[in-house]
């Protein structure tokens, strides 16, 4: 099994079953999950700001509005249909309160949430907020995605399919 790590602002996408998709350290950031289990089709973008203009050398999913297009076009480059796709979101704590008083952490979620509404992407399960971490694995041998609240077990967010048969 490889673990596929998808750190700040990076994302990974698999058609493997032998990979495990895995961003650690989602504080406010978000951790977007898009899967299409009947394709084996996963990828896994760690969101850490709701907006904003990219620097040059930015990594391609740093921000909500350009990230989700972005991680949706790799996952459909390899071999995901949109319209099977699933998201699952991670992380948004309350890290941070920005200026104007609205915690970065709901920037995010309500950002990355605005983005796939905009592109018809259902979000199927959700495990955000609270003052903690969390880290969210996709698992592509069976499609489940799971969260772990720091110093917590790890749960279970998205079921995994009956192997061998379609989702």
């Amino acid at each position: 099994m490889s673990e596929l790590m998808a750190r700040m602002g990076e994302y990974a996408v698999s058609a493997d079953r032998d990979d495990v998709l895995v961003g650690l350290g989602l504080g406010s950031c978000i951790g977007l999950a898009l899967v299409d289990r009947r394709s084996n089709v996963a990828g896994l973008a760690h969101v850490v700001l709701s907006k904003g203009e990219p620097a040059a050398g930015d990594p391609p999913v740093k921000y909500a509005h350009i990230g989700v297009p972005y991680l949706l076009e790799q996952v459909v480059a390899q071999g995901a249909r949109k319209m099977r796709l699933e998201a699952v979101l991670v992380g948004g704590a309350s890290m941070f309160v920005s200026k104007n008083g609205l915690e970065v952490g709901q920037r995010n979620e309500a950002a990355v949430r605005e983005a796939l509404e905009k592109l018809r992407i259902p979000v199927v399960a959700v495990d955000t907020g609270g003052k903690r971490g969390r880290t969210v694995r996709v698992y592509m041998a069976d499609g489940r995605v799971t969260s772990r609240l720091a110093g917590g077990p790890e749960e279970l967010l998205l079921k995994p399919y009956a192997v061998g048969v379609a989702a």
